[in-house]
């Protein structure tokens, strides 16, 4: 991948490659899960432990080769109790791989009795993978590596996904067996069948009409590639959920958003996380949420967001930054090029243009003026405002925290609010107006202002000497 991040922990559509590979296994509710490890070990394992809290870490040791890692991952979970029943063995970097598939390779190993049964695909271009091997009656013979096989194992389509699973008796005993007396130097996996199959054993294959479920990565566009199928499942599924998605060319959604039926989502939108948006909700265009919840039938225009929680019939945006602690009522308003973080925003109350409300309570039904700032960093430590309910706030105030406002109180536009209002009070800062008559024509004679100015002046001493006479006016 040419990454210092470990291959498997790549991320498909919000997921690591790791992490859908582990909920596809859980799925099968096993006595047992194994994660075995050694590229990037410790990120690797506390990665796997996120994801399935008391999943089994095995380190594999030097000697290279899948059929070492099942070994020392048989090892570790006999050292707890000794395996009976079905092994499942999968990859970490099959990140669209069914829980489905996996329960059907199981009913199917079971129901027949098989030694070991394998999940394979038929592909128009096997290059790189394992060939499945079959007898003249269909039945299994043995895979062979693509760096081994013949010219003629390699005309075979059927491929290895490297999906499997085993009697844990026989996979024990049969890695005993493996060695890697092969062109890699490696101990094969693939080589149980083949001992196996000796040994008296039924070797079965499951095909996978579904090829995109055993693809890997491993490089960028594949990944890439990845993405945009599985980004392409996710839409299918919630457009035929009741979602109407604008354009799926430029629509991403990530695998743990929820959307419920007859949410819109426009063009050029993100939703990544945890991002839940609930019914007649409007979301774009040029709209990225992560992890923000959004209310019934509420707008979210032209918005960057991120742990944040908008109330029903709210609106947002266009070019609305929500940082982490937004939280806006029902039917409230963060209008155009305004910012909040930490702000908690009452029902019905309004921030609509150019604004930033960091560390702050607003009460409901309130105003915020334009261009107004929440002044919450002193250079040291951060502090809050709190605005009451049904307050009307003017444009270009500046709330310099810590200060409280009142219930219903007012302020004055320019006004910087430096201590607290008390409820019903009118804010204002007292400074007159003063005009400099002829300033412009002085200091900056040549100007396009002066002669503005200039000219202005003529006419209004024009329209003085001009006006009638009246002998009213005597």
């Amino acid at each position: 991948m040419k990454s210092r991040t470990p291959k498997i922990l790549h991320p498909v559509g919000g997921t690591s490659m790791l992490g859908h590979a582990l909920a596809a296994a859980s799925a099968l509710h096993p006595r047992f899960l194994a994660v075995v490890v050694r590229h990037e070990r410790d990120l690797v394992a506390a990665h796997a432990a996120e994801c399935v809290p008391g999943a089994v870490i095995v380190d594999q040791d030097d000697v290279p080769g899948t059929g070492r890692a099942v070994q020392t991952a048989v090892a570790a979970l006999d050292a707890v109790t000794e395996l009976e029943g079905t092994v499942v063995v999968t990859y970490g970097d099959v990140p669209l791989l069914e829980a489905d598939t996996l329960r059907h390779l199981v009913a199917v190993h079971e129901t027949d009795g098989n030694a070991v049964t394998v999940l394979t695909a038929r592909l128009a271009d096997p290059s790189g993978y394992g060939r499945v091997m079959r007898a003249e009656d269909g039945t299994v013979t043995g895979i062979v590596e693509h760096k081994d096989a013949t010219e003629a194992q390699r005309a075979v389509k059927e491929i290895n996904s490297g999906i499997y699973a085993f009697d844990a008796a026989v996979l024990r005993t049969a890695l005993e067996s493996v060695t890697s007396a092969n062109t890699q130097g490696e101990m094969y996996l693939t080589d149980v069948l083949g001992i196996a199959r000796s040994a008296g054993g039924r070797i079965a294959a499951v095909v996978t009409e579904d090829k995109w479920q055993v693809e890997g990565a491993n490089d960028r566009v594949q990944l890439a590639a990845l993405n945009a199928e599985h980004n392409r499942r996710i839409l299918d599924k919630w457009m035929r959920a009741g979602v109407t998605i604008a354009d799926p060319a430029t629509t991403w959604i990530d695998s743990g958003v929820s959307l419920d039926e007859d949410v819109t989502i426009l063009p050029g939108t993100q939703l990544h996380g945890s991002t839940s948006i609930a019914r007649d909700a409007v979301v774009g265009p040029d709209t990225t949420l992560t992890n923000v919840t959004v209310g019934e039938g509420a707008h979210v225009v032209r918005t960057h967001g991120s742990d944040a929680v908008l109330g029903a019939e709210a609106s947002v945006g266009p070019f609305a930054y929500l940082r982490p602690g937004t939280v806006l009522g029902a039917k409230g308003k963060i209008g155009t090029f305004v910012e909040t973080k930490n702000a908690d925003i009452g029902a019905g109350s309004k921030v609509p243009h150019l604004s930033y409300v960091g560390d702050a309570t607003i009460g409901e039904q309130s105003n915020i003026g334009a261009a107004s700032v929440f002044v919450n960093y002193d250079g040291v430590n951060k502090h809050h405002t709190t605005i009451g309910s049904h307050v009307r706030m003017g444009s270009d105030n500046m709330y310099v925290a810590p200060v409280t406002v009142g219930d219903g109180a007012y302020s004055g536009a320019g006004t910087v609010v430096r201590k607290d209002v008390p409820a019903g009070a009118l804010a204002i800062n007292v400074a007159p107006q003063r005009n400099l008559d002829g300033w412009v024509l002085d200091k900056r004679p040549g100007t396009a202002a002066a002669e503005a100015a200039a000219a202005a002046a003529t006419k209004t001493s024009s329209s003085v000497t001009d006006s009638p006479t009246r002998e009213s006016d005597h």
